[in-house]
């Protein structure tokens, strides 16, 4: 009998036990991610699964938030496969989906109302994306789409593409979007050649472009807001 297993421990102290008697805010994150985990191996417990990897990622939701089942797997904890993985990587994107539900406004008045939820949907890319948000007459988001994806280092998001989906939307205003993976929320030359290119295309179909925001963990830039639009 494996002694490690959850089963033999005291019912307070075990995850899905404890959280239906206490709350799941009474969880550490190694709890949580062992209910989700569910079983361990012979020699290690759900929990102990959850801590090596959350160790692996040096305890940090962010980072863990970014690893795709392949990077979960490529870790080579023993014990956590790809059944295991894919259960963690859903759990993480509904809390993806429930920030962005939480964020999203009725009515876009202000940076500040699209940026958060811009945010909360692309701040955990590895990789730079480039997503626009098209709006109608009310500034009532229509529709909200990644256009293109790119490395590390930036991507390419072409005015046409663009153009062509704000028209298929019914779309009188876009706000344009991209994240930056490094943190930094500087906007770099290339990206106000972009939105100038964008601007000056969308002007020709009466389309205005109200903002371009840069997201990162760090938080967001604004590009109307800093009066460079």
């Amino acid at each position: 009998m494996n002694k490690q297993s959850i089963k033999n421990w005291a019912i307070d102290d075990r995850p899905r036990e404890k959280l239906a008697l206490k709350g799941a805010e009474s969880l550490s994150n190694s709890e949580l991610l062992a209910i989700l985990i569910n079983n361990g191996s012979v020699e290690k417990s759900a929990v102990d699964l959850a801590k090596e990897l959350l160790t692996a990622v040096e305890n940090n939701l962010l980072r863990l938030s970014k690893l795709s089942v392949k990077d979960m797997v490529k870790l080579k904890i023993k014990g956590l496969g790809p059944a295991k993985a894919i259960t963690i990587a859903a759990a993480l994107e509904l809390g993806v989906r429930r920030s962005m539900a939480d964020n999203k406004k009725e009515v876009i008045l202000s940076s500040k109302d699209i940026a958060n939820y811009l945010k909360a949907q692309l701040q955990y890319k590895k990789h730079e994306v480039f997503a626009v948000v098209f709006l109608n007459r009310a500034n009532k988001i229509n529709h909200y789409e990644i256009i293109s994806e790119g490395g590390i280092t930036g991507t390419v998001a072409d005015p046409r593409i663009i153009l062509k989906k704000a028209l298929e939307h019914d779309a009188v205003s876009i706000v344009l979007c991209h994240n930056h993976p490094s943190g930094n929320l500087k906007p770099s030359r290339q990206d106000q050649e972009l939105t100038n290119k964008i601007k000056e295309a969308s002007a020709y179909f009466d389309i205005k472009v109200l903002d371009h925001i840069i997201v990162s963990e760090e938080g967001y830039f604004s590009f109307a807001d800093e009066g460079i639009l």
